[in-house]
């Protein structure tokens, strides 16, 4: 029987093995870094179109913010203009309530009393002024709780004559005038019809 020295031929099959080992062991490692590299571009580029879309946000957040702004000063004007329209209306309003005021005081001084001042908080008016008899202001009291645009006559001080020693009793009151509609005090023709030429 001849016999056959395997050993040369098991030494090159077990190269052959380990060098056939190690080439898939050193292409799974170049695969696996293929995968984490490949893994790792790709969840940073999600971090970078992250990132772009938080700064849109941002510059989107601080365009907004201005135009709220914006939006709080044009109310802040409008309500400063609606304040000052008010403002004229009132005025515009109370125009034909200063001449009533006037016309009526003048028709509710009695012979012997006149004024020497007028202060108006509101509607509270306060006279003060001089009269030859104490029947004097209280007829003027009666003629203003009389008038159709005063009412609420308040007497606050009354000096007599002896006490002043001027001949006069010095006095001062108040009273509350009261707003009318324009269009029902005045004529026709004033309120809402034509004027005649």
């Amino acid at each position: 029987m001849a016999r056959i020295n395997l050993l040369p031929w098991r030494d090159a099959e077990r190269r052959r093995r380990q060098s056939n080992f190690l080439i898939a062991l050193g292409a799974a490692v170049v695969m696996v870094l293929l995968v984490a590299v490949g893994v790792h571009l790709q969840v940073e580029s999600m971090i970078a179109a992250q990132q772009s879309r938080n700064s849109l946000l941002k510059q989107e957040i601080v365009k907004l913010n201005r135009r709220i702004k914006k939006i709080d000063q044009l109310q802040q004007t409008k309500a400063d203009l609606l304040a000052r329209m008010k403002v004229i209306q009132q005025l515009q309003e109370s125009r034909p309530e200063v001449v009533h005021l006037f016309d009526e005081l003048v028709a509710s001084m009695p012979d012997g009393v006149f004024l020497t001042g007028i202060t108006q908080q509101g509607s509270r008016v306060a006279v003060e002024g001089r009269a030859q008899s104490n029947a004097g202001v209280s007829a003027l009291m009666r003629n203003i709780n009389a008038s159709a645009w005063l009412s609420d006559a308040q007497l606050l001080v009354i000096e007599n004559k002896d006490q002043t020693g001027t001949g006069f009793s010095h006095f001062r009151l108040s009273f509350k005038q009261q707003g009318h509609n324009s269009a029902e005090t005045l004529p026709g023709e004033l309120a809402g019809a034509p004027a005649v030429g």
